[in-house]
């Protein structure tokens, strides 16, 4: 089930582009691992949008998505700054929110996860988010994720991005979501609208 408007925009983004799609991809760590414990790693992670291209290769072939729908955006150095110091964010450790990029038994997990549905260890490993607050390329070049993905690429993907490439995509067929006949009727309407301001509306609908 696609639980929010932005997964919902994930999954439009990737099936127009040719990708099938799965959602809430459960994964957690292996009993077997020596790093696990029963009463911490008991309860599944998901990948919210595995996304898989038969005609592509590589890491384009294998997209798996984690969504951050926050209304005031992503903001890269303070994410960074968060989990280098352990923070505790909205009542939990910062890392717990990002298990698969910080926690190697976990890492292991979503890579197998990952594998197991698409019978591929090359793979891009996306966090769509509302908008991007700093420079991109310290989180998507930062080392420790790149390893926890086993070099794979790691990147950031904002709203406006994806809007501006599926804008143009909109036929009169129709769309799989709720949020892409929306658009639809959007750009049947001949009313002039900036990506900014379509994807502001979606973040506040997704608030």
């Amino acid at each position: 089930m696609k639980e929010d408007i932005l997964e919902q925009l994930v999954d439009d983004y990737l099936q127009t582009r040719g990708y099938f799609t799965r959602h809430n991809l459960k994964f957690r760590p292996r009993d077997g691992h020596p790093d696990f414990v029963r009463n911490q790693d008991s309860n599944h992670s998901d990948i919210d949008v595995l996304g898989y291209h038969p005609k592509l290769s590589g890491p384009e072939r294998v997209m798996a998505v984690s969504c951050k729908s926050w209304q005031s955006g992503f903001r890269v150095r303070s994410n960074i700054a968060n989990l280098e110091g352990n923070k505790i964010r909205s009542g939990r450790e910062a890392w717990k929110g990002f298990r698969e990029l910080t926690q190697p038994k976990w890492s292991e997990a979503f890579i197998a996860a990952v594998y197991d549905a698409t019978d591929s260890a090359e793979f891009t490993y996306i966090t769509a988010v509302t908008a991007i607050k700093g420079d991109r390329t310290a989180w998507e070049n930062y080392p420790q994720f790149r390893d926890a993905m086993r070099g794979n690429p790691v990147r950031l993907l904002p709203l406006n991005e994806m809007l501006k490439e599926l804008w143009p995509m909109l036929t009169t067929t129709m769309a799989a979501s709720q949020l892409g006949r929306t658009l639809q009727l959007l750009k049947a309407s001949g009313c002039s609208f900036t990506m900014a301001e379509i994807a502001s509306v979606i973040a506040d609908a997704d608030a």
